[in-house]
């Protein structure tokens, strides 16, 4: 039995097998394979290998009709290398003498020919490096795609292990196979996290060598409550998870009785509880749960799941299902939020140094307007159907504010001139994002109908830690008393001005903050679905007076480490099921 403590990033717990995940841009871990899956891998290898030749053989035909019988020499060697003996009988004896996978065995022998290569003294041979680099991410993609397509054919249920997943991998994954998740990289607000959440799928993050000891099949238990993964667990400890599973299933039987009832305190102050929602189909979750309506729709995962951009149409049916589901209810749109972790810089042709600094959201739509003004019509086209709001993400100065706000009016006209309706007083809103963005709320506050206080990167901003970097993960606190003073500032301009003013981002579901927040003059928030009814269950036990005291008691600490231990503390006495099992920090 292994335990690895990570960073937990989507609650729940279950018991399933492993399913691992490669990635051929990065080194492949050694990994075992059990003694009846090695036949499986020596024919994975052979697959691969043909599979490889087929495209170079493609490639090659076009090159000769295009570039001529010259230019299409080099993949003749590919061709040539991945046929030789040389390369072939090394892969299949390291499988069988150290029962290592397919993936494995191809990487270490593409390294050592490579090796091999750059050390000969002839410059022709030296260049061959990249080509054998080349060859080897070809071969590895074959092997890693056609293991991803098994996963839809397990016979059990799995907990995908990788070294890290992108947003659209996540959210591929069928519910009903995949029942959780573990990565080496990540951190507490990742987008894949986020999505991990929204599918409800328990997962821990951060656990930097969870695929060196991983194998597919073996048994695992993921605490996404606690950040624990468990490999091989001993029947004593699956005995133990069994009986924490029945009790949180009882726990949360007993919350679907708040659903139906009002977020409303003991004096009679009602609390807006809104879902974050990636995907349409959560709305359901959303009205189950109790919810008042999608407070954040994060439409960059139209994008972020597909290979290529969502068309307006295809925009438009997703908003209008929105809007259908909702039986009108508010729903408030974010434009596309791309960049940072949420753009993949795999598909950039100059990957940016520091992405989270670098273009994206608000800067990367206006620096791309065609796509920009596809999803403004989208947007537009669905308002006339249902209220609907629209906010403009990572404003941070008002200049930004005005260009976006330009090109919404240049789309409103294009709409008008078609004979194509929409709401003509349709809100338009921004994320708080930034100190820069916090500073300055009350000038935003003349030119904006409503803030979202965004507290994922929010937080990120104000502490300068990357939020998907494991090494800081420790470091990246909503409790931090910087955070809270810039909170606690925007809601005060946003009342100065009378503008209305939410929170979405994590801290605004966790269930710690829902008295400090309340304390701090919010009265509406935006959550994960599943945590609504948790939420209101606070909110249903205490009174304003009571939050506004422990926001005043919060103000005099100086330190991250006493705000949770007392706001959990707090919290605690009230809904001391939720902390079941977990210590008081």
């Amino acid at each position: 039995m292994e335990v690895f403590k990570g960073i937990p990033v989507s609650p729940g717990v279950v018991i399933g097998k492993v399913f691992t995940i490669d990635d051929e841009r990065r080194r492949i871990p050694r990994r075992s394979a059990p003694k009846n899956r090695i036949k499986r891998e020596h024919e994975r290898v052979t697959e691969a290998l043909e599979g490889s030749i087929a495209e170079l053989q493609a490639l090659r035909e076009r090159a000769e009709k295009s570039l001529g019988a010259e230019a299409a020499k080099i993949f003749a060697f590919h061709i040539g290398l991945l046929q030789d003996s040389s390369l072939i009988d090394p892969i299949h004896k390291r499988i069988d003498e150290e029962q290592v996978t397919a993936e494995y065995a191809v990487s270490q022998e593409f390294h050592r020919l490579a090796g091999l290569f750059s050390e000969m003294s002839e410059g022709a041979f030296r260049t061959k490096v990249d080509d054998v680099w080349d060859l080897d991410r070809r071969v590895l993609r074959h092997l890693i795609g056609e293991h991803m397509e098994e996963l839809s054919d397990l016979p059990y249920q799995a907990v995908v292990v990788a070294r890290d997943l992108t947003p659209s991998q996540t959210a591929s994954f069928e519910r009903d196979k995949v029942i959780g998740f573990a990565t080496d990289a990540g951190g507490r607000t990742s987008h894949t996290a986020i999505v991990a959440r929204a599918l409800n799928i328990p997962a821990v993050v951060g656990l930097e060598t969870i695929t060196l000891s991983s194998y597919d099949g073996a048994p695992v238990i993921i605490d996404g409550d606690r950040g624990v993964v468990i490999l091989n667990p001993d029947q004593e400890t699956l005995d133990q998870h069994r009986v924490y599973i029945e009790r949180m299933r009882v726990f949360q039987l007993s919350l679907s009785e708040v659903a139906d009832l009002p977020a409303e305190t003991t004096d009679g102050v009602r609390i807006e509880l809104y879902g974050n929602i990636e995907f349409p189909d959560e709305i359901e979750t959303v009205l189950a749960n109790g919810g008042d309506g999608i407070g954040l729709f994060r439409t960059e995962f139209l994008y972020l799941t597909s290979e290529i951009e969502p068309s307006e149409d295809e925009q438009f049916e997703a908003y209008k299902r929105c809007v259908e589901l909702l039986g009108g209810k508010p729903l408030t749109i974010r434009t596309f939020d791309l960049g940072s972790d949420k753009q993949t810089q795999s598909r950039s042709e100059a990957p940016e140094r520091n992405p989270a600094l670098g273009c994206r959201s608000i800067r990367y739509c206006l620096q791309n307007l065609p796509m920009f003004k596809r999803q403004l019509r989208a947007i537009l086209r669905a308002s006339v159907l249902g209220p609907m709001k629209v906010m403009f993400p990572l404003v941070t100065n008002p200049l930004e504010l005005r260009q976006a706000r330009m090109v919404l009016h240049d789309v409103m006209e294009d709409l008008q001139e078609e004979g194509i309706e929409y709401d003509t007083n349709l809100r338009v809103g921004m994320m708080i994002e930034t100190p820069a963005a916090a500073v300055m709320a009350g000038v935003f506050a003349r030119e904006v109908d409503f803030f979202s206080i965004g507290s994922n990167d929010l937080v990120q901003y104000t502490l300068a830690v990357d939020r998907t970097n494991e090494r800081v993960a420790s470091l990246y606190s909503a409790a931090h008393p910087a955070v809270t003073k810039l909170i606690k500032e925007v809601v005060r301009s946003a009342r100065r001005h009378n503008v209305p003013c939410s929170i979405c981002g994590e801290a605004a579901g966790e269930i710690e903050f829902t008295m400090l927040l309340i304390g701090l003059g919010l009265r509406t928030l935006s959550v994960t679905p599943s945590v609504i009814p948790s939420i209101k269950q606070v909110i249903r036990s205490v009174d304003v007076k009571q939050c506004e005291r422990l926001a005043r008691r919060v103000g005099s600490f100086d330190s991250e480490r006493q705000v949770t231990a007392f706001l959990r503390e707090q919290t605690r006495a009230i809904i001391p099921e939720a902390f079941d099992g977990r210590t008081v920090e």
